[in-house]
């Protein structure tokens, strides 16, 4: 091979114009040439990069052997690019920004390949909310596992701001510490409703079973089946009713939809469910009758929330585009 000294040190001769030999130029070559470049300096450069001068060293020269000219001029103070070395840097930057956002677009893609989408909610959007919108997810990204986790409110804000969760369904406002840092990605209103036993064909009920509607002091001294104290729907119930002057008489306390609504077709109570439970009690022989509040709705905003200062990844970006699409067919029915 033909060489030529240049700079003090020999690299391969540049082949007459028309004819090539292929170069095989490392990205980490790339990134150490960029950050000598910046640096101005091998010592520096080297702290930076966090290796060590002498290797550092041998990767330009290796470079500048595969380049086929000095692109360095190394001075009593630092080192300063050559003019190839000033061309060389352009199009070492395109390199590498190109090769940069080709692993994002990779790790983007792998991200709807594998992974995992973590949601927590109250037992509305556990059990009547999500479903829907984890079928259509997992219909279009099957490699994708989704966790859910049932909580209340309170309990799902927190998991959101350590990071445990990724996504939460919570009742609207939500009064713990840091909740300015949680932003609403959606909303869907909802509104409380009573479930009453249906009376048997000529037996004894509790007088609400056959109406649509209801009143604060029709329910005063009727055995309520609750949520569990200090869940969000249970103060907005207790709320609604002291503000008419009722108390409510609450025998039992459960954290299920499901538990509520099997005690009360069995007749132990009445109780309040969201509308979206609610809506599977429209058969004419249903043990469950619904009706709404004659005095004003029990209305509520359920919020979706995450990190305010936490990008989201491609998975959970994709996920919040089909409850979008979900809450949306729901607005809309």
């Amino acid at each position: 091979m033909v060489v030529v000294t240049a700079q003090g040190g020999a690299f391969p001769a540049l082949l007459p114009l028309g004819q090539r030999y292929p170069l095989w130029v490392e990205l980490t070559a790339l990134r150490y040439f960029k950050a000598i470049a910046d640096e101005e300096h091998m010592t520096r450069a080297a702290e930076r990069l966090g290796v060590t001068q002498p290797a550092l060293s041998a990767a330009v020269r290796k470079l500048e052997e595969e380049v086929g000219a000095a692109l360095l001029d190394r001075t009593g103070r630092g080192v300063r690019l050559t003019e190839a070395g000033r061309l060389f840097l352009e199009h070492a930057e395109a390199s590498l920004q190109s090769a940069d956002r080709a692993i994002v677009v990779v790790r983007e893609l792998m991200g709807l390949e594998r992974g995992t989408v973590s949601v927590g909610g109250g037992a509305t959007a556990i059990g009547c909310l999500l479903p829907p919108v984890v079928r259509a997810f997992r219909s279009q990204h099957p490699q994708i596992r989704v966790r859910l986790r049932e909580a209340g409110s309170a309990a799902v804000a927190e998991a959101v701001l350590n990071g445990a969760l990724d996504l939460g369904f919570v009742t609207q406002p939500v009064s713990i510490p840091g909740a300015r840092e949680l932003m609403a990605v959606a909303e869907l209103q909802d509104e409380l409703v009573l479930i009453t036993p249906t009376p048997a064909p000529g037996g004894p009920g509790t007088g609400l079973g056959s109406r649509k509607t209801f009143r604060w002091a029709d329910i005063a001294h009727e055995p309520i089946i609750g949520f569990e104290a200090g869940s969000a729907v249970r103060r907005l119930v207790d709320d609604a009713a002291l503000a008419h002057g009722v108390s409510l008489n609450v025998v039992m306390e459960l954290r299920s939809i499901d538990g509520i609504q099997r005690m009360v077709a069995e007749g132990v109570g009445i109780g309040f469910v969201s509308r979206f439970a609610a809506v599977d009690h429209a058969r004419a022989d249903d043990p469950v009758r619904v009706l709404r509040c004659k005095d004003g709705p029990i209305a509520r905003t359920l919020a979706v929330v995450r990190r305010r200062d936490h990008m989201p990844s491609p998975a959970v970006e994709q996920f919040e585009r089909v409850m979008q699409g979900s809450f949306d067919r729901i607005k809309g029915s």
